[in-house]
């Protein structure tokens, strides 16, 4: 059978499970389309978190980003883990015993503001927005190699996949639908990973593999790739390199960013009771961690297996051939995927031979011009191909790749679909039935979510189409813009006693201020080429923009504390509301249903 024809069936098996799924699960009320009826078991909320976490951008992305950057990448992995423990800590057990549907509702509600909750709303849908960006960019690339479709196909396909288990679904049909997710991408992620640590180390678990000897040489694994890339011109792989306090930054609003993420927090409104909530974000933090525990290795073991494929006798001897590369099977990968725009070559000097080395690095130049070579002759390599095309590099058989194309979509569907309930709930229950037509019906606020979904859909493929980097990087834009609006708000809402101005001019300050900040970098709205900065070099010292979310967070606190000292205290009766949502046992105005 061939590869494609295998593609199709996992691919198509998949999405099967998951329309399957939303049609016995269908939302019959606001109360299973907003929370899923709030009787969804701990254990299967972790394991529906998860999914509706590890989206492209740790499927798809994170390992591309660790294999051709290494240590100083892995604040993706510290950032996002932290936030989970923060979450569980200090956000998911009190926004239950508030017992509401959505962030904005907490916000509106706590605040006694109308205007805090539409605030909140236009932080939620700004911050979900660049969010969808990046899964939509990981379903144009999942498809375009596996369907060998173009960009612009996958996604238009992927929206409709999203539209018809989402729209109809509501929260009950996303949550066991992701459910299934979970299970086909673990599986995508993990069955390669433990074929690749076989092949190069001899363990099956990635994560020792990773810290035990390369095989064919007989040293430690880590070692060996430190020495390949060093060679070749690059940074070491397992040193840091970068600018320490931009990476703490980094770091802290990725943590921050995670713990005020809308589609996350939802998912601790589905659970029957306060403890539950609890125990949902540890059971999440188990569920990521088996990826995110082998993420590390899949990122420097494919980085190992690239060098070897483009200097097959090591870095002193010639590099690959053209003529192997378009003979040899173990190079087909590349053929396929230079079809995809994704990864590129080029014979620049005429040898014959396609030089991968790192041109900007003076002694690779002094190397180059001795060797008569012209340049780095990889000339494209998407980060965001990496773990899909891992299987193929690797050579393994064809049922894995099916599976990991499957995974991949997986992993981005459902995240897409999280993030566009989160979208569509604070339109209908927030916008419309808490603002503009309160006496809207229960069946006319579900046909509103529905068709705020859809639009949301149809803005989210559109701008899928134009992303303003590798999908990690999207993501991280709207992890800094939720820590710099949310997070904030939901952390003084719970134990401070700030007001409603107060947490008004915060959420304002701070979403602007990041905003203008990212969009001086990335473009005006992300349209290329507008930008005054680059990450590169960046307006304020050496913090980037993806970086500045947690600036952002400092600048939300600083101005909602001083605001609020400047004006009336909150009402008694809100001071009560927010002793009784802290009290352990025992609520008062705020009522665990």
């Amino acid at each position: 059978m061939d590869q494609f024809t295998l593609n199709l069936i996992f691919v198509g098996a998949s999405f099967a499970l998951y329309i399957g799924i939303a049609i016995w699960a269908r939302a019959g009320s606001t109360s299973e389309f907003y929370a899923a009826g709030r009787g969804v078991h701990p254990v299967t909320n972790g394991m529906a978190t998860a999914a509706d976490w590890m989206s492209a951008a740790s499927f798809i992305s994170m390992a591309g980003l660790i294999a051709f950057t290494g240590y100083d990448n892995s604040t993706f992995l510290m950032g996002w883990t932290g936030g989970y423990v923060l979450l569980a800590l200090l956000l998911a057990p009190y926004l239950r015993k508030f017992g509401k549907f959505t962030v904005s509702e907490f916000i509106g509600d706590r605040f006694y503001s109308p205007t805090a909750r539409m605030v909140a709303v236009i932080c939620l849908i700004v911050a979900s927005l660049t969010y969808v960006i990046g899964q939509m960019t990981g379903v144009g690339v999942a498809f375009g190699r596996f369907l060998e479709i173009s960009n612009t196909a996958g996604l238009l396909i992927g929206a409709c996949v999203v539209f018809a288990y989402a729209v109809f679904g509501g929260m009950k049909g996303v949550t066991y639908t992701q459910v299934a997710q979970y299970c086909v991408l673990i599986m995508a992620y993990t069955i390669p990973a433990i074929f690749i640590s076989l092949q190069l180390t001899g363990n099956p678990i990635p994560a020792l593999g990773l810290f035990g000897d390369h095989v064919a040489s007989g040293e430690p694994l880590l070692a060996k790739l430190d020495q390949i890339v060093r060679e070749l011109g690059f940074n070491e792989y397992t040193a840091h390199h970068g600018d320490t306090f931009n990476m703490v930054l980094f770091t802290l609003s990725l943590m921050i960013g995670t713990a005020g993420l809308p589609h996350v927090i939802m998912r601790f409104f589905t659970v029957p009771r306060v403890a539950d909530a609890r125990w949902s974000a540890g059971w999440a933090l188990v569920f990521i961690a088996l990826l995110y525990l082998t993420a590390p290795a899949v990122g420097a073991m494919a980085r190992l297996n690239i060098t070897d494929l483009m200097w097959p006798n090591g870095t002193d001897a010639q590099a690959v051939s053209v003529e192997q590369i378009e003979t040899d099977a173990k190079y087909d990968w590349m053929a396929t995927w230079q079809k995809t725009g994704l990864l590129g070559w080029e014979d620049k000097n005429g040898d014959g031979r396609i030089q991968y080395y790192n041109d900007k690095n003076a002694e690779m130049q002094e190397k180059a011009a001795a060797n008569g070579w012209e340049g780095n002759e990889l000339t494209n390599f998407n980060r965001d191909i990496l773990v899909l095309a891992n299987p193929e590099i690797a050579n393994l058989p064809g049922w894995v790749i099916g599976l990991v194309a499957a995974g991949g979509l997986a992993a981005a569907l459902s995240t897409a679909a999280g993030l566009l309930l989160a979208i569509s709930s604070a339109v209908s229950h927030d916008l419309i039935k808490g603002q503009l037509n309160p006496g809207i019906s229960e069946k006319g606020e579900l046909l509103s979510a529905r068709v705020a979904m859809a639009a949301a859909i149809v803005v989210a493929t559109y701008l899928g189409l134009n992303p303003p980097g590798f999908a990690a990087q999207t993501v991280a834009l709207a992890f800094g813009l939720a820590a710099a609006s949310i997070f904030p708000a939901l952390m003084m809402g719970i134990f401070t006693k700030v007001n409603n101005k107060g947490a008004v001019a915060g959420m304002i300050a701070g979403l602007a201020v990041t905003l203008i900040y990212i969009f001086l970098h990335k473009g005006w709205l992300f349209i290329p080429d507008t930008n005054s900065f680059t990450d590169a070099d960046p307006l304020l010292g050496t913090i980037k923009s993806t970086s500045f979310g947690a600036v952002g967070a400092m600048i939300n606190f600083a101005v909602a504390f001083t605001v609020s000292k400047m004006t009336a205290p909150i009402p008694q009766e809100i001071e009560d509301l927010v002793e009784s949502v802290r009290v352990p046992r025992g609520a008062a105005a705020a009522v665990d249903h």
